[in-house]
């Protein structure tokens, strides 16, 4: 198996709102386990312990919610990428990603010839899109 870089999600409390709305974007496979799987018992029982998405697209997701006593301190050091020359495909994974969110750069030509676009979504994760016209990573 080869070795796969997963960006993992630490949210508070909407783990699984979160990874169900990035299934309905990406599409794929989902898997959720919660706290109350391994045994806890109380509010802590109902919250995402681990999840993951995994697409056709190659797009790979895991998430959680934080435990008892965690901090969660939403930055701007980390951003997720999505890149490509599939135009529709990214524009529509743009648009959902932005819904309830807030897009902070418009998705359109930029100085160096892609179409490229930011926003945060709903739950303070910010996606940079970027649609290059040969398929190459801006």
């Amino acid at each position: 198996m080869p070795v796969l870089l997963n960006p993992y999600l630490t949210l508070t409390g909407t783990a699984r709102e979160a990874m169900t709305l990035y299934q309905s974007v990406f599409g794929g496979e989902l898997s959720v386990m919660t706290y109350g799987d391994m045994g806890a018992e109380g509010d802590l029982a109902s919250l995402v312990m681990h999840s993951q998405l995994t697409s056709a697209d190659g797009v790979a997701l895991m998430a959680s919610d934080i435990g008892p006593g965690e901090v969660v301190d939403h930055g701007t050091t980390v951003r997720l990428s999505l890149s490509g020359d599939d135009e529709d495909r990214l524009r529509g994974w743009f648009e959902a990603l932005a819904e309830g969110g807030e897009v902070h750069v418009p998705l359109e030509k930029q100085a160096w010839g892609d179409v490229f676009g930011q926003c945060v979504d709903r739950f303070g994760i910010i996606w940079l899109v970027n649609i290059g016209s040969a398929g190459t990573p801006g």
